[in-house]
This record gives C-alpha cells, sequence and structure tokens, in this order.
C-alpha cells in the first residue's frame, strides 16, 4: 500500500527554554528556623530602588521620605509595604477559643469588610493611612507603593495619589513569525474525582496528536501546557495512616492514569506539566516539579518536562509566565474585583506574582530574594484553574503586549485554551460528552 507523502501532515518545530524556571527552584536553600521578614525585606529593598527611580517623573518637586520622617502638613512621597488589617481575617486562635461554641465558625468566600483599613510600613516605622484615593478593597497585605500625601494631626497620612510600579520591561516580539503555532494550555484535570470523564481527556489527547479532528490544525501546536491539579485523591484514604496494599493500588490510580495520558501527548509533541494545590508536590509556593519517577511511561521522553508552580518558559522567544491558579485564588478572598482576571492584571502592574505571601498563601521563607517578583513582561501570563475562560489584551506605556489568559477547569468544562504565536490571539477548543 502507497502512502502519499503530500498528504501527511509535518508537525511545526519551535524553540524552547525555561531558564526562567530556575528562579523558582529551591535547591541550595536550607531551613534554619528562619522568619518571613527577611523575604518582605528583600521584596521592600528591590521594589523601593524601582519606585525611587520613577519618583522624580512623577512628582518632581516633591521630597521622598522615611516614615518616620513624617511631619505634620508638610506634602512627601513615601515608599513601603500595604498591610491590610482585616476585621473578618480568619485567626488560629479565633479557631481555638470558639471550638467549643454551639455556634459553627462562618467561612465567607470573601474576608472584606467596610471597616478594613490600610497601613504603610517601612525599616523605620508604620502609618494609618486615610483618604479615597487608596482603596482597600483593591490593595492586599504585601503590596510596595509610593504615596503622594501629608501626615494629618491625627497621626494619619492622607494619600491623595498612588504609584504603582507599573508593567516590567518586556523582552521585543519577533516579527519572522509567519506562521501559525499554537501552545496548548488546560489544567484542572482532577483525574480520580466524580467530575472527570476519561473519554472528554482522550478526546483532546486525539486531537493535539493528530488522530481526531483536522490533522493541519493538530499539526500547528507546537506545545502543551498542563497546569495544575491534574490528580485528585480519594479523601477517605489520605488520613496520614498507613495504608493496605489494596488502597495503596487504589491510590496511585489517578497518576497512572495520567502517565498513560502524558505518553501519548509526549510521543507528538512536547508538553510541561506543573503542580497544583491538589497534587502530590509540596503545599507553599513556589511548588517544585512533580518527581518523575510518578511518570514511568511519559519520563523517559525528551519531549516531557516536569516543571516549577510558578513556571516560565521561551516558545520561539516569545514569553509565557503562569501559576496553577493559588494566587489569584488568595487574592480574591482578600480584596474585590469584577472579575479574575482584574487580579491578575493587578499582580502585573504591582510586577509581583504572589503579593499576599506569606501573609495568607504559604510560600518557602527564602532570605535573600524574592522570587516572585515579576522583572520581565511575560507576552502571555496565563492563571489555572478558574471557573471560566476568560482572556484580555494589555497594553504598557512601553509598548508592551500582554495577553492575560484564566483556563478554566478541564473537568468541569471540557474547555482547552490554544495561543497563537504569531499574533497573540486565543480561542478555546472545547469537548463535550454526554452519556445516555
Amino acid at each position: 500500500m502507497e502512502i502519499d507523502s503530500e498528504k501527511i501532515q509535518q508537525r511545526k518545530l519551535s524553540d524552547y527554554n525555561n531558564l526562567q524556571d530556575e528562579r523558582f527552584e529551591i535547591q541550595k536553600e536550607m531551613y534554619r528556623g528562619q522568619q518571613y521578614s527577611q523575604i518582605y525585606f528583600a521584596r521592600l529593598h528591590l521594589m523601593r530602588t524601582l519606585l525611587y527611580s520613577l519618583a522624580p517623573t512623577w512628582k518632581p518637586h516633591l521630597p521622598v521620605c522615611k516614615v518616620l520622617g513624617l511631619e505634620e502638613g508638610k506634602e512627601c512621597i513615601i515608599v513601603g509595604t500595604l498591610f491590610k488589617h482585616m476585621k473578618l481575617k480568619p485567626c488560629v486562635l479565633d479557631e481555638y477559643s470558639k471550638e467549643r461554641s454551639v455556634t459553627p465558625l462562618v467561612k465567607p468566600h470573601n474576608f472584606m469588610h467596610p471597616d478594613d483599613h490600610l497601613i504603610l510600613e517601612d525599616e523605620s516605622g508604620r502609618v494609618k493611612l486615610a483618604g479615597s484615593a487608596l482603596s482597600p478593597a483593591i490593595y492586599v497585605t504585601g503590596v510596595v507603593v509610593a504615596l503622594h500625601g501629608k501626615e494629618t494631626s491625627a497621626g494619619e497620612f492622607f494619600v491623595e495619589d498612588v504609584l504603582e510600579a507599573g508593567l516590567p520591561p518586556q523582552i521585543e516580539r519577533p516579527f519572522e513569525l509567519k506562521e501559525n503555532k499554537y501552545v496548548v494550555l488546560l489544567s484542572g484535570l482532577s483525574i480520580g474525582s466524580s467530575l472527570a470523564n476519561p473519554l472528554q481527556f482522550q478526546l483532546l489527547v486525539d486531537h493535539i496528536t493528530g488522530h481526531l479532528g483536522d490533522e493541519k490544525e493538530a499539526a500547528q501546536i507546537v506545545h502543551v501546557v498542563i497546569a495544575g491539579n491534574s490528580v485528585e485523591f480519594p479523601r477517605k484514604l489520605i488520613s496520614g495512616q498507613n495504608l493496605a496494599s489494596k488502597d495503596q493500588s487504589t491510590l496511585y490510580e489517578p497518576i497512572k492514569e495520567l502517565d498513560i495520558m502524558l505518553n501519548q501527548i509526549a510521543a507528538g509533541v512536547s508538553v510541561d506539566i506543573m503542580p497544583g494545590l491538589n497534587d502530590p508536590a509540596n503545599f507553599a509556593l513556589p511548588q517544585q516539579p512533580l518527581n518523575r519517577c510518578l511518570f514511568p511511561g511519559s519520563a523517559p521522553y525528551n519531549t516531557f518536562r516536569s516543571c516549577t508552580n510558578p513556571h516560565s518558559f521561551d516558545v520561539d522567544n516569545i514569553r509565557f509566565l503562569g501559576t496553577s491558579g493559588q494566587n489569584i485564588d488568595d487574592l480574591d478572598k482578600y480584596s474585590e474585583a469584577k472579575s479574575k482576571l482584574d487580579f491578575v492584571e493587578r499582580t502585573l502592574r504591582w510586577r509581583h506574582l504572589a503579593p499576599t505571601a506569606p501573609n495568607t498563601l504559604g510560600c518557602y521563607p527564602f532570605t535573600d530574594r524574592d522570587p516572585f517578583l515579576i522583572e520581565t513582561c511575560p507576552h502571555v501570563y496565563f492563571v489555572g484553574n478558574q471557573d471560566k475562560f476568560d482572556n484580555r489584551l494589555i497594553k504598557g506605556p512601553e509598548g508592551q503586549l500582554v495577553r492575560l489568559i484564566c483556563i478554566p477547569k478541564f473537568c468541569e468544562t471540557g474547555i482547552a485554551v490554544a495561543v497563537n504565536l504569531r499574533n497573540l490571539e486565543c480561542h478555546t477548543i472545547s469537548f463535550s460528552i454526554q452519556l445516555s
């Protein structure tokens, strides 16, 4: 039987680089009982240097002061880290004091309260902030800003204007991309949960590998990223007790099924897998790569990569930056926005991936650096495990162009997202299964 070679679709090639992930890897660091004050100090030091450089063009006629150097009625600029005093913020001591209470503890989705207020602090001291220019509903603990205002007779700092770090510099986007190439983003497979449909994921795998649908379209897919929460284990088996051999086998089933699917993808196209909240990885950010021994079928392929969360990489000099969603979900608890994309955009303009870490979001106690600072503006910034798909293109003052993407949970929506490297446009790939 003869095969028409002209009709065989050749998958397009691309250059891949994930050297940016090195800052998220915990290698030489050792925990020696250090406190989290050091990561806050490192954050303030780096961000203050940046804001000091922006202040002369923002308010050239105003002096820059420390909190301790404030004078009543004198206008100036102060730079520091915000702390949000929240009336409803959960406290472990309250839980212990109320555990015998008849009234159960309320666990609201959002902990905002009208009485919340902001405080700015630096090494010299802290001051309560007043005025409508700085909304407690928007900002969270851990954000570093510059404030224009003056001290009042009540000892507060009345804010008149706010300067954020803004979008960082961006590497130039290559103009030589003349053909369509796609990076597929998906998250929330939750294999092993009651919502997961193996057939739905298999259809996506078949589409990516060219066994289903348009082969020409499949050949344009050059990379796949799975952004966290790939598996879900039965809660009754995770009790901290020794498991029987039968239960051990049941616990491993979701990983085994995931490995079979990844094996099929890695055989045709490069794939990155990031850990998420429900995956067998460390809890605190940055989450380290899932152990390759979990994937005996996929790990031998050089196209398979187990990556960190957050994850940063380049495909044909288009820079991607993304998380599995914990940073945005935490912002949703302690601030307010019309959509999840507003949270995503804020983190970019604050130049910090996880401003609420370590206050309300677990992270490693780094001593001399803050790996979550965004030093280079990505072209695509994605967040996994969201309730629905959403995207936005934002432009910076220096010509930066960023596509923001909320990736929905695949197990609930059957939706993956394809990003075109040529023009940063994106569209959904949707699979729906109805079993009678």
